[in-house]
């Protein structure tokens, strides 16, 4: 059996990344490297723990092509995390609050979630 390690996702302004990540999510910043050739493009990766072995990684990418996601329903590219108790999840409609962050509530049957957007339009999930 496989065990989940990490994502990965293109960023485009690696400041705004670092805050929201750091400051909203309040996930600490691991490790970052750069590099001046990834397919072209010189870039920044920065690794967030998840405070386990898995991890979140951005990736800043200068110059490169903003993708085209249109027509694709916004939430259909998401990716997940769950909170430790039922505490923390209602906490966290408090801490976006907070910070200025969208969000909107569905529920998925057993299974409650806050969905927003990060500076660059990914969008996260917390169960």
């Amino acid at each position: 059996m496989l065990t989940p390690d990490h994502v990965a996702f293109p960023v485009r302004d690696a400041e705004v990344t670092l805050k929201f990540y750091t400051e909203v999510r309040g996930l600490p910043l691991v490790e970052a490297f750069t590099g001046d050739d990834w397919d072209g493009f010189p870039w920044l990766m920065m690794v967030f723990g998840l405070g386990g072995p898995q991890e979140l990684i951005t990736v800043a990418l200068k110059g490169a092509p903003a993708p085209d996601y249109r027509g694709v329903p916004v939430d259909a590219r998401h990716y997940a995390l769950a909170a430790e108790s039922a505490v923390a999840f209602e906490a966290w409609r408090g801490r976006l609050r907070a910070a200025g962050v969208t969000f909107w509530d569905e529920n998925h049957g057993e299974q409650a979630s806050i969905y927003f957007p990060d500076p660059g339009g990914v969008i996260l999930e917390i169960t």
